[in-house]
């Protein structure tokens, strides 16, 4: 048994007190990343830092699933989205706004919404990541050479 568990990814090997580490530091990094990269695109309505900054987080939740089930994606859900909305509340360095939301002016459609996509949409991808089948996280050990 325990050299099936070296066949495993390197974060699966830890301890429950490892994982849990390992998940909590992914869904910061994760809402981090996003969150800086969710306007790219958002000017010219092409919103491909949308779609990177959910690729990001959709991967991350799905390892932290696969990792420790339905209570590592609560705990990701919980600290992404923290960190995620604690970064548009609190703003950046010298308070200037890293998530813009809520204005309104002669501005492109995703201009002015991406804010608002970016920051239900951490909490909506992940909800839907909740309800899917287990058996689609499932980790198989890699095989022996």
């Amino acid at each position: 048994m325990k050299q099936q568990a070296n066949l495993m990814p390197w974060s699966h090997r830890f301890g429950a007190a490892g994982r849990t580490l390992v998940t909590l530091a992914s869904g910061v990094g994760a809402a981090f990343v996003g969150t800086l990269a969710h306007r790219m695109g958002a000017t010219g309505n092409l919103p491909y830092g949308l779609v990177l900054a959910f690729l990001i987080v959709g991967l991350s939740t799905y390892a932290a699933r696969a990792r420790q089930g339905v209570t590592g994606l609560a705990l990701h859900l919980i600290v992404s989205s923290a960190a995620a909305w604690g970064i548009a509340i609190v703003g950046g360095p010298g308070g200037d706004a890293l998530t813009v939301a809520g204005f309104s002016g002669d501005m492109p459609f995703m201009s002015q919404h991406a804010g608002y996509v970016w920051l239900y949409g951490v909490v909506v991808l992940q909800v839907v990541m909740l309800v899917l089948p287990s058996r689609w996280f499932v980790v198989p050990p890699r095989r022996e050479d």
